[in-house]
């Protein structure tokens, strides 16, 4: 199985809030890598590209959840 599928079945299922609370954390995680990558490069900088997907596949099931809930 592929990794964007795995992360889609894992937060499909949360709530908005579970959603937002999730967001908050992979932001930190982003700005900490990008941190650490300013200072020494990563051994894999693909993970920021990664983790900058995974935020945006997160601030489009909020934004589709929050619409259903409006309708």
């Amino acid at each position: 199985m592929s990794k964007k599928k795995e992360f889609l079945d894992s937060v499909k299922g949360l709530s908005v809030e579970d959603l937002k609370v999730q967001l908050e954390q992979s932001k930190q995680r982003l700005k900490k890598l990008e941190f650490a990558h300013a200072i020494t490069p990563l051994e894999n900088p693909m993970s920021i590209r990664g983790l900058r997907q995974d935020i945006a596949r997160i601030q489009t099931l909020i934004g589709q959840k929050t619409t259903v809930e409006q309708a």
